[in-house]
Order: C-alpha cells, then sequence, then structure tokens
C-alpha cells in the first residue's frame, strides 16, 4: 500500500504544489488543503500552497549585528527549501521543492532586543501571518518570552541564539527547542582548559548582564571555575545597553581579582572588553569572555588578543557541512563569512523543516516527537536534540582571541578544542534540566 507521503506527492501539480485541484461553482481551480488529516491547533492546518516560517529577530538594540546575521541565514535558507542548494541537498528528509508540497515563505517581526517587544512580535506573526513556525533570539530574555507564547499559541519555536540555563531548564516548554550550547556547558568546557593554562587557586571577579542569560552565566561560571579551586570575590550586575563600563570595571580591578570575567555579549561584549584594554585591566589581570562571536570579537579588534571564551560555530571548523554553509553564505552575501548566530538560524530552520516531511504532515505535536530525541550532523559532528529538555547535546567550541596582526578577514580567534558533548553534558534529572517541566503537546 502506498505511504500517505507518497499519495500527497502524487496529487503535486505543476510547479511543486502539494494541492489537489478541483473546480470551483465559477468553473476555475482551486486548491483543496491534503494535510488535514489531524485536529487543528495553532495555525495547523495550513491552507492553500504557501507556508510560511516567522523571524522573529533584534533589528535594534543591543544584539542588532547578530539579529542582521540571523536574518540572512534564514532568507538562505528558505531559498534553499524552495530551490535547492546549501545543506538541502545533502539532507535525505528534503526535496530542494518547498516543504510538503508547499512553497516556503517567511514573514520577519522585530524583538527591539526586548522581551515584551519580542513576544508582541510573536503573537502577531501567529495571529496576522498565520506562520506555522517562529524561530529567532539572541537575547535569551526575548526567547525565553517567546517560547511562552509559543506554548500558549501552539506554534513551535526553533531557538536560534539563546545561551541562558533557563531557556531548557526552569523555562523550557514542549513547543521550545535549542540548538545551541547553555550557560553551563559553557563552563564546563571552559574551565579545565583555562585552569590548564593559568593554573588553579586563582581569584576571580565577575561582571554580568543583568538580566536571565547574565545570571545564569555568573553562576554558572562561578560553579565551573570553583570546582576548578578558583574563588570568587563578588560579582556585580550591569544594564542591558550600558554604553560604559568604567565605573563598573574599576571595582573589578580594586578587588585585586586574578582574573575578570567580563559576561556581556554582543555590542556590550564589545564595549566592556574595549573598556577593560583601554583601562589597562588586561596589564593586572587576565579576562575572559565566557561567550562571543565573530561580529563581536571583530567590534573589539585587538582587545580580543588572548581572550578565552567560546562560540556557538564558527567557519574555521571543518567539515562537508560547515564548508557547505560557509560557501553559500559567502556565495550569497557578497563573501561575507558567517557567524554563529548565521549558522544556528539556518540549521534551526533546516531542522524543522526535515522534522515536517519526517512526520509527513505540519500538525505541531507530530512535529515535536519527530524532533525529540532526533539525531543529526550539522558540521560538528553527531548531536541528540535531547527529548527530555530540548536542549541539544553537541560540542562546544572554546577560543581564544588572535592578536591583531594575525587577524584576518573572518579570523579573529583561533579554536583551542571543539570540546565533546560527553565533557559538558547534564543528566535529565540534574543541573539546569532539573527544573524543566516540558508541558502538553496538545493532542492528549
Amino acid at each position: 500500500m502506498p505511504s500517505r507521503r507518497t499519495l500527497l506527492k502524487a496529487s503535486v501539480g505543476i510547479g511543486g504544489v502539494g494541492l489537489a485541484g478541483c473546480l470551483d461553482q465559477f468553473g476555475s481551480e482551486t486548491s483543496k488543503e491534503v494535510d488535514s488529516e489531524y485536529p487543528s491547533l495553532g495555525t495547523y492546518p495550513v491552507t492553500g500552497d504557501i507556508v510560511k516560517f516567522g523571524f522573529n529577530v533584534p533589528r535594534s538594540g543591543a544584539y542588532s549585528s547578530e539579529g542582521g546575521d540571523e536574518l540572512r541565514a534564514y532568507k538562505l535558507a528558505v531559498k534553499h527549501l524552495n530551490e535547492g542548494g546549501g545543506w538541502v541537498d545533502s539532507f535525505d528528509d528534503l526535496s530542494g521543492d518547498g516543504l510538503l508540497g508547499k512553497e516556503v515563505d517567511y514573514a520577519i517581526g522585530n524583538t527591539e532586543t526586548n522581551a515584551e517587544t519580542a513576544a508582541d512580535s510573536a503573537r502577531r506573526l501567529i495571529n496576522q501571518d498565520d506562520v506555522i513556525m517562529i524561530s529567532g533570539g539572541a537575547s535569551s530574555a526575548t526567547a525565553i518570552a517567546q517560547q511562552e507564547v509559543a506554548q500558549e499559541k501552539k506554534v513551535l519555536y526553533m531557538c536560534a541564539l539563546t545561551h541562558s540555563n533557563d531557556t531548557t531548564g526552569k523555562d523550557c516548554v514542549r513547543y521550545g527547542f535549542r540548538e545551541v550550547f547553555n550557560a553551563y556547558m559553557s563552563g564546563q568546557a571552559l574551565a579545565p582548559i583555562v585552569t590548564d593554562d593559568y593554573g588553579s587557586d586563582l581569584s576571580f571577579y565577575q561582571l554580568y548582564a543583568d538580566y536571565s542569560w547574565g545570571q545564569t552565566q555568573q553562576a554558572s561560571m562561578q560553579s565551573a571555575f570553583e570546582d576548578e579551586g578558583w574563588s570568587q570575590i563578588n560579582s556585580i550586575p550591569t544594564p542591558l545597553g550600558t554604553k560604559d563600563y568604567s565605573s563598573y570595571l574599576e571595582r573589578a580591578r580594586d578587588s585585586g581579582a586574578d582574573v575578570i570575567f567580563l559576561n556581556h555579549y554582543g555590542l556590550d561584549g564589545a564595549n566592556s572588553l574595549t573598556d577593560a584594554v583601554e583601562m589597562g585591566l588586561d596589564e593586572e589581570a587576565e579576562l575572559i569572555v565566557p561567550l562571543y562571536n565573530r561580529p563581536m570579537a571583530q567590534a573589539a579588534g585587538g582587545a580580543i588578543d588572548g581572550i578565552y571564551g567560546t562560540v556557538a560555530w564558527d567557519a574555521q571548523i571543518e567539515s562537508d557541512l560547515s564548508n557547505t554553509f560557509t560557501e553559500t553564505f559567502q556565495s550569497e552575501y557578497n563573501d561575507r563569512i558567517p557567524s554563529g548566530t548565521a549558522h544556528l538560524a539556518y540549521a534551526q530552520t533546516l531542522q524543522y523543516a526535515a522534522a515536517a516531511e519526517r512526520a509527513e504532515t505540519f500538525s505541531p505535536p507530530h512535529v515535536i516527537r519527530e524532533l525529540e530525541g532526533h539525531e543529526y550532523d550539522i558540521g560538528m559532528g553527531q548531536e541528540t536534540m535531547r527529548a527530555c529538555d530540548h536542549q541539544a547535546q553537541r560540542p562546544v567550541p572554546v577560543v581564544k582571541g588572535l592578536p591583531e596582526s594575525e587577524q584576518q578577514e573572518g579570523v579573529f580567534y583561533e579554536i583551542e578544542e571543539l570540546v565533546s558533548s560527553d565533557q559538558v553534558s547534564y543528566d535529565c534529572d540534574s543541573g539546569p534540566a532539573a527544573q524543566c517541566s516540558l508541558g502538553e503537546y496538545g493532542d492528549e
């Protein structure tokens, strides 16, 4: 007996649209939804010959640079889903001829790097644009706010950049999935490598962004490095969007700490690190920026020299999939080298699409079940999307900044180690996952 997938493909007409044609009362051809086997939920079923994704990114605010690179990757993913190319050509689940017989389109929202704005924008994408899936992030506060909307509206949220432990910890939801590692995993990857270089029994002082990500980042760095024998002197919160960090940095310098952690990201991270170097703190203490990326490193310039951190992904990682993504991104965007945030956005879009194809439906509970426990590779080796908390179990790249004389286009740091998932993982009933309760699928 032919499968439902085969029958769907058999109904594809001109242009590859998976719709059964029929004549209306005026004798013209109309579209009939073929993917309506399951009960209506969220924005399912998808009617017409187009399925729409929602990309909700910061186009203004402290993380707007990251949002811009996410958006470039989202548009590239949609192009590849419709026309082939990139990873679509090597993913068995994807055809390059749309998704489940429909052309893929998208709508864009602006989170403004603000949680309330992000939630409002997500609701508009669902209520007005009828999107079947939302992706985006950059600030964990905006990601968590969108997850809450996703769970309420029963529309999947494929997290792009969100590093807070809470995203797949106490604020986890059934309708949210995270690819990037969290703050706890950064700490577990960094601490042994940095301790091996700097030594143990060091004192440290932390500045951190005062919201969900920075708070869990601070706690994760403290735990991981104290386990290595270090001792924390103090930790001080700083507001998101701070322009001048000098007063905070003076307090860190006056503490006499051996090491100063700058738990800031995006433009904030570039500003705090640049301020620290201009004040000469790098001559009095070691500086660590636990999470950064290529645009942030580029903005910081020579200040990044010798600075340890972790990144989501980098074009220096050699593999067929990594190289393919870099090459197709550069071809599309005038030789621009993609950042880790772009890699996350591209991967999450195609992960959703592949799961829908495996499920043979856009019905959210069935797509969710295809994602849970799924094993895959997006250029850094074998990964698993863990079912218990929807946290990807994946490697963590640890990097160290290059001196300005050795920096070149798109290369601002060297990869010290690609730390395996086994070294940074934790059980489903411990660590950040201990507080996770995913909630309902919606079809129980």
